[in-house]
Parts: C-alpha cells; structure tokens; sequence
C-alpha cells in the first residue's frame, strides 16, 4: 500500500553483471541477507535471533489438510539447478503460487490511525495471486478485485468450530469471517489453483517498509483527488513516502470510475516501482539500512508456517534473484459486472482460462 506506501531491473548503466544479479533480490532475500552482513559472533547471533522471532505466522496446511489443489512438482532441470547451488541454503524450487493479501485491520494505535474510520475487523483489500514459474525466472501477478461475488466455501476455525459456506458472498469477507486460512480455502475454491504460500501486510507495516526502502516513486497520468485516502496528487511523477504510498493503494474514489478495478491498476503500478526502489536502494552494500528494512519486514508481515523463518524466506529470496520488474506480468482477473448488483463484479469464463494457465505453468492466454 508527503514526500512528494516473495525485484530490481539491473539495468543500471555502468552495473557489472554479477552486481546486478546479485542486487535482484526480493525483500525476502534482503532480510535473510541481513544476518550474513551482520556476521561477527554474539551480535550476529542476536541480530537473528531477533529478527527470526520478528515473524508471525499461521498454520494453513493443517487447518485445511489434504481437501486441497495439489501441490506443483518441480522439474528435474529445476532441482538440478538448486542442487548446484553455492549457497548452504537450500533454494526453493519449482512452480509456486503466493497468496499476498492486504489486510484493512484497524487493530492498534498505527493502524487505526491510518486506516482512518471505525471500522471493526479486518478484511483483505488488497489480493494478490503472485505466480512463479518452475525456472524462477518469470513471476505472474493476477489481482483479484474485493468486490468479486465468490462462493466462500465453510472453513475450520482457530476455536475448533466452522463458518458457514455462502454464495454470492463478497471476496474480501472470506478473511474477515475466517482469517487467512479462509482466505486461501476460498482462493483455492475460485480457482482450483494451490496456494503454497501466503504473505499478509497490515496498513502501518506497509507505510512502514516503504518509510525503511527511502520511498518510492510512481508517476500518475491524472490528477488524484481522494478525501476518503487523503491522497492529492497532480498528474506528474512523485516521491512517496510510506503514508502516502499507502494512499497511492488504497484509493479508488480519485481515479477511474471508482471502482475496486482503478485502484487495482494503482496497486501493481507500485508493486513495480518497489522492485526498483529495492534495486536503488543498494541494500547489498548498506548494511545498517538493510538490516534497518529486515526489521521492518519481519515484522511487518504475517505467513504461513512453511515461510516464518529466516532460514525458509532466504531460501525463496534466493530463487527469486533473477527475477527483475521486466520479468514481471501483472493482470487483474478477467471480470464482468454481477447480474445481480451493478456495483460487484464475477470472474468470466476467460478467468479459467489464467487458472488454468498457472496450473499447468504456461504463458497466460491472450487478451
């Protein structure tokens, strides 16, 4: 999500090669690498211990268990190439798919401050599908807007008890009524697609980690007006700091027609313009500023329990490396407004057609 708020392009003039596959690195890769830079006895020591223990967490596979997509199977080139790896890490391999959802939640001083409003509850805003193909060379991302009309399947909750299954139900209330297991229970429904990952950010962690990363610069082609985000922008390019990046997410009411769709073109045009303020940050040969942003990140963030250790997030830092804002395809779920309510929108039958793609690992279709 008034400077004027898991890749950096590499094409620097002047950049040899191996710095500029070396400075592609996701802010994952950028967190678990804190701790390296940081070596020497004690302090490294408790620079991960804290920055590990920064991490929450959530167990999906076992509320959901075995009901579920199946898993993608890397390629043989694909373990091979980890395999040959120099990093005592163990690389992630094969095709996988992130579930990245923003949450709305008003919890705490920061939050509620910047959320603005009463509201109670959270719920996902902002859903990222983020597919990488089984060479990691190539990421997909596929927004699905919050006014979708889903059906939300029933869903196991922390308590030992369900929540009811609902037709015509709007997407983001799959996280509000169950949280992030029912967020990907309901994803995993809509497109018969396995989520292997999730990665949750709250409004202040997001106005936080940009804040940490120096800012970042869009640039609009018109002016935005939006009381309801308190974003003002004329069209031009801007310097964002993290408050008002967040503002660049969240508004809708300043641009298009107003609907979810605007705002979701916002979204992936700052999902590009961070990969290259990863990139110009220089994290690699700064030390204190990455540790600075591990910081952030760590405990900005919410995964799953397959990704809440430095360890299992450098590993997906890693096989990321070469994957830079031109190897990135950022597509909204194809959609149609709901016969039933003008103002809510269902996926068409060409949205099977992106599952399908992401299933099978191929290029996306078409138009």
């Amino acid at each position: 999500m008034t400077a004027d708020h898991k890749v950096p392009t590499g094409d620097e003039p002047g950049a040899a090669p191996r710095r500029r596959r070396r400075s592609r690195v996701l802010i994952a890769s950028g967190v678990a690498l804190a701790c390296v830079l940081a070596a020497g006895g004690t302090a490294a020591g408790i620079a991960y211990w804290h920055l590990d223990n920064n991490i929450k967490s959530v167990d999906i596979n076992s509320a959901l268990g075995t009901d579920r997509p199946s898993k993608a199977i890397a390629s043989a080139s694909a373990s091979a190439s980890a395999s040959a790896s120099a990093s005592q890490t163990p690389v992630a391999t094969g095709a996988m798919n992130i579930l990245v959802l923003g949450s709305d939640s008003r919890s705490g001083k920061s939050n509620s401050a910047l959320g603005g409003g009463t509201s109670s509850g959270a719920r996902s805003d902002t859903a990222m599908i983020v597919h990488i193909n089984n060479a990691h060379t190539k990421a997909t991302v596929v927004s699905i807007p919050r006014d979708t009309l889903v059906y939300r399947p029933s869903c196991p909750t922390a308590g030992g008890g369900t929540t009811s299954a609902a037709y015509s139900a709007m997407f983001n209330s799959a996280f509000s009524v169950g949280g992030a297991v029912c967020a990907v229970k309901t994803v995993e429904t809509l497109t018969n697609v396995r989520m292997d990952h999730y990665i949750e950010i709250d409004f202040s962690g997001f106005a936080k980690l940009i804040d940490a990363l120096g800012g970042v610069t869009v640039t609009t082609t018109q002016d935005i007006d939006d009381d309801q985000s308190h974003l003002h922008l004329k069209a031009g390019t801007h310097h964002l700091s993290g408050t008002k990046a967040l503002a660049f997410a969240r508004t809708r009411h300043g641009v298009g027609d107003g609907s979810d769709l605007g705002r979701i073109k916002l979204q992936q045009q700052l999902i590009k313009a961070l990969l290259k303020q990863v990139s110009s940050a220089d994290l690699l040969t700064n030390p204190a500023k990455l540790y600075e942003v591990a910081v952030t990140a760590t405990s900005a963030i919410t995964t799953d329990t397959d990704l809440d250790s430095l360890s299992e997030l450098m590993s997906l830092g890693s096989s990321l490396r070469e994957i830079g804002s031109d190897n990135l395809t950022a597509i909204t779920m194809p959609v149609t407004a709901a016969p039933s309510d003008s103002n809510r929108v269902v996926a068409t039958s060409a949205a099977t057609k992106v599952w399908k793609a992401l299933r099978n690992d191929t290029a996306l279709p078409k138009g």
